[in-house]
């Protein structure tokens, strides 16, 4: 069994208040959730206006699994419509 950790850092040039990041992020984690069957939260920057760092954990049979599922995890957001922009990502193996 393997256990992988995703780290998001997202840029948001267009929020203005905590409750647009909310609106921004929402529909953002639902979909990463229901689509990919992964654990996410917001886990840093969560009184910065134009950035957030999400985590994103998986577990999967084998290390290859959990990596690539990832992978597509972080492509998938890098694709997103939405109005957060993929900074830089992270994949991180914990077991």
């Amino acid at each position: 069994m393997a256990v992988a950790l995703l780290t998001l850092e997202l840029y948001l040039p267009m929020n203005d208040s905590l409750k647009g990041k909310r609106g921004i992020l929402k529909p953002l984690i639902a979909h990463l959730r229901k689509d990919f069957n992964v654990s996410v939260c917001e886990a840093d920057a969560q009184d910065v206006l134009t950035r957030a760092v999400l985590e994103v954990v998986c577990v999967s049979q084998n290390s290859a699994l959990a990596h690539r599922h990832l992978q597509d995890v972080a492509r998938c957001v890098e694709r997103w419509r939405g109005d957060a922009q993929l900074v830089d990502y992270t994949i991180e193996m914990l077991g």
